[in-house]
């Protein structure tokens, strides 16, 4: 994926430039950041992935030495890799789980959690659904319910005023947090959901998937229906007080509820300390967030959550 390059992110890189040459986080040599080279290795989910290839393609700029690779495993596969040590950087659509958090420790990974982005966990049907602009949580329960399966077939099933068509699902996989998310928000417990749909840690075969189908419908994550705008879209969802669109205003102010959620990145601690591009690369990643959400189009921090990542992102130095 492929991002176009914004003239405010010079500014901003002009001052993390400044910033880093005094404080540099464990660097004294004075290096400026395009001096810096090396590896830096990331995995995990799918939705933040668009995010890290961003980050990855500003900071190419300020550093063309450093070689930024980015993978898809989803959240869990990536934890699972990333409490290994096999990668510096681990994408999570999740906060991390504590089992995953005890791997880390039995293996001596510290790390530290960064929120990098927000975004609303879309509820998506086909482009050409005439029929359905909200819909409300037990609706969706209804849908995606694990007792639903076998009985809630059509979308008449679903709400009698809907047409007798058959439902045809599509959904996160398994190893996706936004499948975590989901069925927690959604059903109440996290992996609970009928197994009667078509599942994928990768978003684009869910988008081939709803795309192809008149009466098809899935979830996943807000910011690839806006990039897909021409093949799908998202619809309302009524929490009880009534209907919410899925949006910038609506997932920073809470409003999109229960599908709007936070982003995030961890990084292992002694990569950080031992690897100048690493530091550097996640310095440049927390300090042009706002660039790097636009340019991949997901929802900014807000600014208690700058705050959080710049203090958090401290503690590393």
């Amino acid at each position: 994926m492929k991002f176009k390059k914004a003239s405010a992110v010079a500014a901003s890189a002009a001052v993390l430039a400044l910033i880093l040459s005094g404080c540099g986080g464990q660097n004294t040599s004075g290096d400026s950041a395009d001096g810096a080279s090396g590896t830096v290795v990331i995995d995990g989910s799918s939705t933040v992935a668009p995010l890290s290839e961003a980050a990855a393609d500003l900071f190419r700029d300020e550093a063309p030495g450093v070689q930024v690779t980015v993978a898809t495993s989803g959240t869990g596969g990536g934890f699972a890799r990333f409490c290994a040590g096999e990668t510096d950087i681990n994408d999570a659509s999740r906060p991390i789980k504590d089992e995953e958090a005890a791997l880390c420790a039995e293996n001596g990974i510290e790390f530290t959690e960064l929120v990098v982005a927000n975004d609303g966990l879309a509820v998506v049907v086909n482009i050409e659904n005439d029929f359905l602009q909200c819909l409300t949580v037990p609706q969706i329960q209804k849908i995606w319910a694990p007792e639903s399966e076998g009985k809630v077939m059509t979308w008449a099933d679903v709400d009698p005023a809907f047409p007798v068509e058959p439902l045809s699902l599509y959904g996160a996989g398994t190893d996706s947090g936004t499948f975590d998310y989901f069925t927690e928000a959604i059903n109440g417990e996290t992996g609970a959901i009928r197994t009667d749909y078509s599942p994928s840690e990768d978003d684009n075969v869910l988008l081939q998937g709803i795309s192809g189908s008149k009466y098809a419908t899935g979830f996943f994550g807000l910011s690839y229906v806006v990039e897909n705008s021409d093949k799908v879209k998202a619809v309302g969802v009524d929490n009880g007080a009534g209907c919410v669109e899925p949006s910038l205003a609506t997932v920073q102010d809470g409003t999109y509820a229960p599908l709007g959620r936070p982003l995030f990145i961890y990084a292992n601690n002694q990569k950080y300390a031992e690897n100048l591009a690493m530091q550097r690369f996640v310095d440049y990643y927390i300090a042009n967030a706002q660039a790097v959400a636009d340019l991949a189009l997901f929802i900014g921090l807000t600014s208690d959550q700058i705050a959080t990542a710049q203090a958090e992102l401290a503690t590393l130095k």
